[in-house]
């Protein structure tokens, strides 16, 4: 399981529960940017916004826990219309008060402008959007294709988590770990880096991906991807487990 530890618990109780056998093995570390000096101007004046979107859990615990700091509360964000990535995001936002106006139907960027959309004209509305400092352009691009002024602001980034992955690659080549888990392309990346291209790419086990972004990432690296949620969240990713084994395809390396 290659999440950083501290969103890993949920992933690891379910496939726990269900019987398996889980190696926790962050790959990489949640880092917020040390200067937000950037997203407290963007929220102080929050009036200037007409959306703010969060397309991570991340992007939601780093936002909501500088509140206080600023003088703001979470229910300041209810200022502009909220729009949440997928059903994870938005729990996040629920548990410090904040319920999102859009929620898409598919958690990747792209469902989340068609989404958007649906609401009404975005020709001319100001978007805030607080990420990752490397992410996908999709959501920005797709708003703005669109009309829309959309304000990018780095709040967090993914580095690798310390670790000497000699181990578990040498576990992988040995054939006794069956699946691992990726879910984002920097796990991907991480993962990678932590055990080496030979050890990941060796089709000694069935890569088990949350969504076709990871998907699209690990299969440009060279991975053996057998197993991809159709529900693109760590529920679909246990569902999609619980299909792939329960249909006798336990081999490792298939796909």
């Amino acid at each position: 399981m290659t999440r950083a530890r501290e969103q890993a618990s949920e992933l690891a109780r379910a496939l726990e529960a269900l019987g398996a056998e889980v190696l926790p093995v962050p790959t990489i570390r949640i880092v917020p940017l040390a200067d937000l000096t950037a997203l407290r101007t963007a929220l102080t004046d929050a009036a200037a916004y007409d959306w703010i979107v969060f397309t991570s859990q991340n992007t939601v615990h780093v936002v909501c826990d500088r509140l206080p700091e600023w003088g703001l509360a979470a229910r300041d964000l209810a200022r502009m219309a909220v729009a949440a990535i997928g059903p994870a995001t938005a729990q996040a936002l629920e548990r410090y008060g904040v319920t999102p106006d859009v929620v898409p139907p598919k958690y990747v960027a792209e469902a989340v402008v068609a989404a958007v959309v649906a609401r009404g004209a975005v020709q001319g509305k100001r978007f805030l959007v607080p990420r990752a400092r490397e992410a996908r352009d999709a959501l920005p691009e797709g708003l703005r294709a669109r009309g829309a002024v959309v304000d990018v602001i780095p709040v967090y980034e993914t580095v690798r988590a310390a670790g000497d992955g000699s181990a578990l690659a040498a576990q992988i080549l040995g054939g006794t770990i069956d699946v691992v888990t990726l879910t984002s392309s920097s796990t991907v990346r991480g993962f990678v880096d932590l055990v080496g291209r030979a050890a990941a790419t060796s089709s000694r086990f069935a890569a088990a991906v949350i969504g076709p972004v990871t998907a699209a990432s690990a299969r440009e690296l060279g991975l053996p991807v057998a197993i991809e949620a159709e529900d693109y969240t760590v529920g679909g990713l246990v569902a999609a487990l619980v299909r792939y084994y329960g249909e006798g395809k336990g081999g490792k390396g298939e796909g």
